[in-house]
């Protein structure tokens, strides 16, 4: 499927960015980050800082990898320009509120929190998608997974083989 310049020409992604909150943020010279965002009139917004979803410094172009709704498997890969966007813009206004309202679970006044520590970026797709269905690449897109302080325990729960059957009196 080609796609003529810039989002709402390929129905494909629109209709993956509308129906997927999840979207994989492929950041060169580092690994492909999990982001969930908002779609409103071709562009994706994500939030990002303390409190919210850890993602990298994001350089001014990265790839976006779409999943299938329906089954989770990768669907198109896109292209897309990232775009800081800045406390008291009408843009950065706009795209706090499409946040909040796609929030499920504030706690707080995400939108003074936000500008305070948190980062707002706009995700631009451009151009013919780089994978679509019937025409991606070789590889499966396999990483190594990220680095983490989390470990498990060195002893076996009791239950690790199934609990013990008791012998029931009769």
């Amino acid at each position: 499927m080609t796609a003529q310049p810039g989002p709402d020409g390929n129905p494909l992604l629109v209709e993956a960015m509308s129906r997927s909150a999840l979207l994989w943020i492929d950041v060169p010279e580092d690994r492909v980050w999990p982001a969930w965002h908002v779609w409103q009139d071709g562009t994706a917004y994500v939030v990002s800082g303390p409190g919210e979803q850890p993602l990298p410094w994001l350089p001014k172009e990265v790839r976006l990898i779409l999943r299938s709704k329906d089954t989770g498997g990768r669907l198109v890969t896109t292209r897309a320009r990232a775009e800081i966007l800045y406390p008291g813009t009408p843009q950065w206004d706009v795209a706090a509120e499409l946040l909040k309202a796609s929030r499920l679970n504030a706690v707080d006044d995400s939108v003074t929190r936000w500008a305070a520590e948190c980062t707002i970026t706009a995700l631009t797709p451009y151009g013919d998608p780089v994978e679509s269905p019937g025409e991606y690449a070789a590889d499966d897109h396999r990483a190594r997974p990220a680095r983490t302080t989390a470990t498990t325990t060195s002893w076996r729960p009791w239950h690790w083989h199934g609990r013990a059957r008791r012998r029931r009196k009769g």
